[in-house]
């Protein structure tokens, strides 16, 4: 074997600390290393073309790069030994940046690892293979999990570029939260005025398949071909015949039912219809209300409906898909902020959530856009805003910024003051947010134009006295504590991932961070695939963000899905468990610990053993350690190719 070694200077990133003339000059004196040298920038294209001119010259069998971390380049690199006409599994890299240069500054030791660090790299090249991929056709259908505004955009995007959609949402209508906006910042246009075309367009446009009221039941399979497994909740409404009337609705007799839409501001019916512009348009039954299933005496509803859809007897449905890709936007939730017992804890009825005091400022919420105190319905005069509520907060296990809350924050003041001119604003803010474009002048423009408060520090209680409810805090600038009479108070409730994200994440095979938010396949280059191929993300379930992300992040999760199934056939990664029969005592250990159910049992003249789905598996690894027999073996990273690379360290 020819083994070329290639020493990264990265500029000063690596030579700054590693001498790396020395470390080529150790490389070949290495088993096998036919040429060794060092260069400036091996992934710069004049570092390449060395590379290959390299290769072509010393007729290298086998490439070690030793520079940054193989996950950003390891895939640039294995394409540039191909150009040279070598497998791209007879390559090899170091890492002598992150795992060297940046972590010490002695110069001599670096110099002495980084050089361990490629003679490990060489001993696992000696003994790599060929490997070859093999190919599978394409199911040319796109699964969006998610009917906000990041999902509508994914899918209408995909949809519009001929692809194919099955959209699954499961509440009753799409629209997430933005369709429980009032308006949105920092322009102040009508959060329905932007979002109802698009909804509509998802309900009319032929390669879009809606399923409303739906969730995913199941996932398996692998990138290109996943069998997808969709239950569709009872809603004791026939769709296919409700015309969404809304007779049912004024004629329900339950009227004390919570309503979901609204935020709890005001009661509903049993039987409702989200909003006016709900996408479908159709009726469902809240069963934990209706008087029907509770007593069994009612029926109104299936009385008056002229279309006779109310189906009481109905159960969920199941529905199997084939899809190609899937995109999850499953959006976020706002966390639970009645824990903060000194802002009432839910107590007191004057105190609200910056979404339920959206739903008042709406001209299609309970309220009819008119702002109203729950406790007495009367017009609020001073409203104060408390910042952070559930944000950088280490104390209730939120430390991070939930990213949106100033800047609604900011445009709820304005509204206040437009419902109400004679109206104070007050807003307690720990810090203001406000990196987007036009952000910092809207913030501005509030405290300006409309004379809104604004008081640095932190509340400590809210209390009632009388009809009021005081505020009492600090003024950080002033130094000085402070107490405001309110008449309502508004949280600024902080974000948190969407309900059941973790459960969902474990069908997708996808990883998911210590808060529930679903992690990309890397922060700055992969901002919208995950490590399982395939699947992609959209929207606040990979990380709280404003409507325009949101918006971008669909799109580009579009983008990504269409390259993917834009191909007749994908290519497998070869790099990939396999199993010796002969030594395989058909234990199950295997199967029970791989996370991508990529191994099934079967039978061999009367024998059980285990064979691995070559397309579904990922290369993880977890078989081959778990396997007491060592009947199985990842390619590329055998136990004797491992093996060769500590006693490679190994040696003095």
């Amino acid at each position: 074997m020819r083994i070329g070694v290639f020493i990264c200077h990265c500029g000063s990133n690596i030579a700054g600390t590693v001498d790396c003339a020395a470390v080529a000059s150790k490389a070949r004196a290495y088993p096998d290393v036919a040429y060794s040298t060092d260069i400036m920038y091996a992934c710069a294209e004049p570092g390449q073309d060395a590379i290959i001119a390299a290769i072509k010259e010393h007729l290298l069998t086998g490439v070690v790069v030793a520079s940054c971390t193989p996950r950003m380049h390891e895939p640039t690199f294995r394409k540039t030994v191909e150009r040279a006409g070598l497998n791209r599994y007879m390559f090899e890299m170091a890492n002598i940046r992150e795992h060297v240069s940046w972590i010490g500054k002695d110069i001599e030791a670096n110099t002495n690892k980084a050089a361990e660090l490629v003679r490990m790299a060489v001993s696992k090249l000696r003994l790599n293979r060929e490997l070859k991929p093999k190919s599978f056709p394409v199911t040319k259908r796109l699964l969006v999990v998610g009917g906000g505004v990041a999902g509508i955009q994914a899918a209408l995007d995909a949809a519009d570029a001929g692809l194919e959609v099955i959209m699954v949402e499961k509440q009753p209508t799409i629209g997430g939260k933005m369709a429980k906006l009032d308006k949105t910042f920092p322009t102040v246009d009508c959060s329905s005025c932007i979002l109802g075309p698009r909804m509509v367009d998802v309900a009319q446009h032929p390669n879009i398949t809606l399923y409303a009221y739906s969730e995913v039941d199941s996932i398996s399979g692998y990138v290109g071909n996943f069998d997808v497994k969709i239950r569709k909740k009872a809603s004791y409404v026939d769709w296919s015949k409700c015309t969404g009337c809304g007779l049912c609705t004024e004629k329900c007799p339950s009227k004390k039912s919570y309503d979901r839409f609204n935020e709890g501001v005001g009661p509903t019916t049993a039987i409702i219809i989200p909003f006016p512009q709900a996408i479908p348009k159709k009726a469902s039954i809240e069963r934990e209300y209706c008087r029907q299933f509770n007593t069994g005496k009612c029926g109104v509803c299936a009385k008056v409906c002229p279309t006779g859809a109310i189906d009481y007897g109905m159960q969920d449905e199941f529905i199997d898909a084939k899809v190609g890709g899937i995109v999850a936007a499953t959006g976020y939730d706002l966390m639970d902020w009645t824990v903060y017992q000194e802002y009432g804890g839910g107590r007191y009825p004057d105190v609200v959530t910056s979404l339920q005091y959206e739903r008042m400022l709406s001209a299609s919420g309970p309220t009819g856009g008119h702002i109203k105190r729950p406790s007495d319905g009367e017009e609020p005069k001073d409203v104060v805003f408390i910042q952070c509520v559930g944000s950088r907060d280490v104390s209730v296990g939120r430390p991070y910024c939930s990213g949106f809350c100033c800047m609604y924050t900011a445009k709820q003041a304005i509204l206040t003051k437009d419902h109400i001119p004679d109206s104070r604003s007050y807003v307690f803010y720990m810090d203001i947010r406000s990196p987007g474009k036009g952000y910092d002048e809207f913030t501005r423009r509030v405290q300006e134009e409309y004379q809104a408060r604004y008081i640095r520090g932190r509340v400590s209680m809210v209390y009632p006295k009388g009809k009021k409810l005081i505020v009492r805090g600090a003024d950080t600038l002033m130094g000085a504590q402070v107490e405001i009479e309110a008449d309502l108070v508004v949280l600024a409730v902080g974000a948190e991932a969407a309900e059941g994200a973790p459960h969902l994440a474990e069908k997708l095979r996808i990883s998911y961070d210590s808060y529930g938010f679903f992690m990309e396949g890397h922060p700055k280059l992969r901002p919208v695939e995950t490590n399982t191929a395939g699947v992609f993300l959209a929207g606040a379930c990979q990380g709280l963000k404003d409507i325009p992300s949101s918006v971008a992040q669909g799109s580009a999760a579009a983008a990504k899905a269409l390259a993917l199934l834009s191909r007749d056939m994908l290519d497998s990664d070869p790099q990939i468990a396999s199993v010796n029969l002969n030594r395989c005592v058909g234990c199950r250990k295997c199967i029970e610990v791989c996370p991508f159910k990529a191994i099934q049992e079967i039978d061999l003249r009367g024998q059980p053993k285990a064979e691995v789905i070559e397309t579904v598996c990922q290369g993880c690894g977890l078989c081959n350690a778990t396997c007491p027999q060592g009947a199985i073996q990842l390619s590329h990273f055998t136990d004797n190719q491992l093996l060769a690379e500590v006693e490679a360290l190994c040696r003095f």
